[in-house]
């Protein structure tokens, strides 16, 4: 089999398990019928959030936004090129330093107003349809065009917040988790989104070049303990740039640096658990979906809390039987009804705006609204303090998440 085939295969394969019903198009949320709320607390209150699901098929000709933010702040973005000039690439050594792009999302000044961030790069659009939709002939424009709802360089909201650091799923680029990065930030956390590049289908670089995925086709030879293990060096590297005597970042004063947490999707969330098991900053983990090939550790986590969500399948997934006996902290197993892999990224409507048909019983916005509020409850227990009952059972308002208690 040839590698375009290969590739064209798994991304069939792939896209086939991310679908879900058809997305709101211009709207952030239209007329559904699957609407339920879910509760989760903001730094200062408890407050309901609504999903609902359009029947309405997306347009081409019409930019499709991703859900509002439930917080109460707004949004602001940043992007950092880090380059880490100790460590050579991990997966293509001839390019030199490791590189990261990175995008910080953070509670903005009340008022912001303005132009939103861009979703991602044309460049990376295109490189993200030929892996992972070959035969979809969607412009790159009409994906790269989603519109956020974070502002550009907006003035920072006086105080300090968590940081949390996000990792999207293998072959994803960043984007893929703007709105969880973006809702998170709205309730009031520094979020870090990082891009691990060669591991995704294109990553921009601020001098427009776009580095491709020289790992995509070669997983099972590099194996994913050996991709997560390579993650937490790059998560390690990126909070020594964010809390270092120089920071990196222009607003790194926001930052509190005694409340770190990190959620990863797939890979990403195996990440979290290699990263908390080499760097002891992160006092909170969460992995959502992810396979845990990268064990946790037979001596736990030292006691720190960590969150496993993910879709009704992960039930006969062993490796996630494993880590579960191994957490040794507060912890919790929930499951999403109706979930596939990609319900808890923005993946579904990607999908839907290449044209590929539904196969998710979940629609897009009610996985987006779920996965928000389980992911700003956990983050709000365990790095402000503020109790979370969603987290301790069955909540009726939920019916598709089932808790699964020590």
């Amino acid at each position: 089999m040839t590698r375009s085939r290969r590739l064209a295969t798994a991304a069939t394969a792939v896209l086939a398990l991310t679908l879900t019903l058809p997305i709101a198009g211009a709207a952030s949320a239209a007329t559904s019928n699957s609407s339920a709320s879910v509760s989760a607390s903001t730094s200062k209150s408890s407050a309901p959030v609504s999903a609902t699901a359009s029947n309405s098929p997306v347009s081409a000709a019409t930019s499709a936004r991703l859900p509002r933010p439930a917080g109460p702040y707004p949004v602001g973005r940043g992007t950092l090129h880090l380059v880490d000039a100790d460590r050579p690439d991990p997966w293509v050594p001839e390019a030199g330093a490791r590189q990261l792009m990175v995008s910080m999302y953070y509670p903005a000044r009340r008022g912001t107003a303005g132009p939103t961030a861009p979703y991602m790069t044309t460049e990376e659009a295109s490189f993200l349809l030929r892996l992972r939709a070959p035969d979809a002939t969607v412009p790159p424009e009409v994906i790269s065009g989603v519109r956020t709802w974070s502002h550009p360089d907006a003035r920072p909201l006086g105080g300090r917040f968590p940081l949390l650091v996000l990792s999207p799923g293998f072959t994803f680029p960043r984007a893929t988790l703007t709105g969880l990065a973006e809702d998170l930030a709205s309730r009031g956390y520094v979020v870090a989104l990082v891009d691990h590049p060669y591991e995704n289908a294109g990553t921009t670089l601020p001098d427009g070049t776009t580095l491709p995925c020289a790992v995509c086709d070669k997983r099972p030879e590099v194996g994913l303990q050996t991709i997560a293990e390579s993650r937490a060096v790059d998560v390690s590297f990126v909070l020594d740039r964010l809390t270092g005597r120089h920071p990196a970042w222009r607003y790194a004063r926001m930052i509190d640096q005694r409340r770190i947490g990190m959620a990863g999707h797939s890979i990403g969330g195996a990440a979290a658990v290699t990263t908390m098991a080499a760097d002891s900053r992160v006092r909170a983990g969460a992995n959502m979906d992810g396979s845990m090939k990268a064990p946790v550790p037979e001596t736990g986590l030292d006691g720190r809390p960590f969150l496993m969500f993910g879709a009704k399948d992960r039930i006969t997934d062993t490796t996630w039987d494993e880590g579960w006996a191994h957490l040794d902290g507060w912890k919790r197993w929930l499951t999403v009804t109706g979930a596939d892999h990609g319900s808890f990224t923005d993946v579904p409507l990607l999908a839907e705006l290449a044209g590929i048909p539904d196969t998710a019983s979940l629609p897009f916005e009610r996985g987006e609204a779920l996965t928000r509020a389980y992911l700003a409850a956990f983050f709000d227990q365990h790095l402000k303090g503020i109790a979370q009952p969603v987290l301790d059972g069955p909540a009726p308002e939920n019916p598709e998440v089932t808790v699964r208690l020590p």
